[in-house]
């Protein structure tokens, strides 16, 4: 029975790919020439800068679908996810004010400028709808519910970061959108304007205003859409916003980058970072939530909020372990922590929620 169910959903996924514009589309023409250019390309593919194996030898995709389909129930949440339905927009802070929606989305407010990291609003973290579906409470905010945004800001084109209907949603409405190199064929494929869009290699910054600059730096994952990968790059970025500094993780492996963008950049006001959807068939392109920790120590972060988890069962560990893990090991080395609730706003210098909410579900 598993092998059939694989089957059929291999077999969808392949006739998906070759008719809907939610896969987007790959580099071309001048984007693929820049591409073409950069120093982490190489041999046709981006590459990271340790090597790097998606799946550990010996795993193969068919194995991975084996144990997805007969993982544990803990997986989900008993119970629904609690969440604050805060007013977005009307945020009123002078520092900056982050609000989670769940796994690796969030909304960054300072002063008057509103950035969207990863939106992935109102829907599945996978191209079928049998995959991805978001836990029971975890999906109560919308792209209605936003204020205008300014920025948006993609780490990369997994489907659990670049979600095709928000961007779609928001390719007229939002003012700019930031990513890294090559994701912007995406984002043109489904109606962004090219002016609107600006992508950036490892280290490369781009200027907003005399007061906000982003960094794109490394991070150790991969990217694709379909079963071609490392055509678009995959980032974590440095966030310099009215006099704080933010760093922002996408999704990574634990690796030496963390350490390398520490010493670059001094410190940071708080790092966000994965904590979930690690495996042991993929030790290599997510962090354990205890190397999550180390991350954070090693950009010389005043706080770490852990982010990746609590909206989608993309892993076979217990939907709350990943939290229970850093959780554990900051306080063993001495690490400050946040842990709002989805919807409840973290203010820098002010306000750092650290109710361990997810113990009463």
């Amino acid at each position: 029975m598993t092998l059939f169910l694989i089957s059929i959903a291999v077999l969808a996924f392949i006739y998906f790919a070759t008719v809907h514009p939610k896969l987007g589309k790959n580099p071309s023409g001048k984007r693929l020439n820049r591409i073409s250019a950069s120093s982490n390309y190489r041999n046709n593919v981006f590459q990271n800068q340790s090597t790097t194996e998606v799946l550990i030898k010996g795993v193969s995709t068919v194995t991975i679908f084996k144990e997805y389909f007969g993982r544990p129930s803990s997986t989900k949440p008993p119970k629904p996810i609690p969440s604050v339905k805060t007013d977005l927009k009307n945020l009123s802070s002078e520092n900056p004010t982050i609000v989670w929606f769940g796994h690796s989305s969030y909304l960054i407010k300072s002063k008057n400028l509103n950035i969207l990291i990863d939106p992935v609003m109102e829907g599945q973290a996978a191209p079928l709808k049998m995959f991805g579906k978001p836990f029971a409470g975890s999906d109560v905010y919308s792209i209605e519910d936003l204020p205008s945004i300014d920025l948006v800001l993609l780490t990369h084109d997994h489907y659990d970061h670049l979600h095709y209907e928000s961007i779609k949603k928001l390719a007229s409405s939002a003012n700019h959108f930031v990513t890294s190199l090559g994701v912007g064929e995406h984002l043109e494929s489904w109606g962004v304007t090219p002016e609107k869009i600006t992508e950036l290699d490892w280290w490369e910054s781009t200027l907003l205003t005399n007061e906000i600059e982003l960094t794109a730096t490394p991070a150790r994952h991969f990217s694709g859409r379909t079963f071609t990968r490392g055509k678009t790059l995959w980032s974590s970025f440095v966030l310099k916003i009215h006099g704080h500094q933010l760093f922002l993780g996408g999704d990574s492996g634990y690796d030496s980058h963390f350490k390398e963008i520490g010493k670059r950049f001094g410190s940071f006001d708080i790092a966000l970072l994965e904590c979930g959807q690690y495996g042991k068939n993929w030790p290599y392109i997510h962090m354990l939530p205890e190397e999550t920790v180390m991350a954070a120590q090693e950009l010389n972060s005043k706080i770490l909020m852990p982010v990746h988890w609590a909206k989608f069962e993309l892993s076979l560990h217990a939907w709350d372990e990943p939290i229970n893990r850093v959780s554990r090991y900051a306080i063993e080395k001495k690490m400050p922590i946040t842990t709002p609730l989805i919807g409840e706003p973290v203010v820098l210098n002010a306000h750092y929620p650290n109710k361990k909410w997810w113990e009463n579900i």
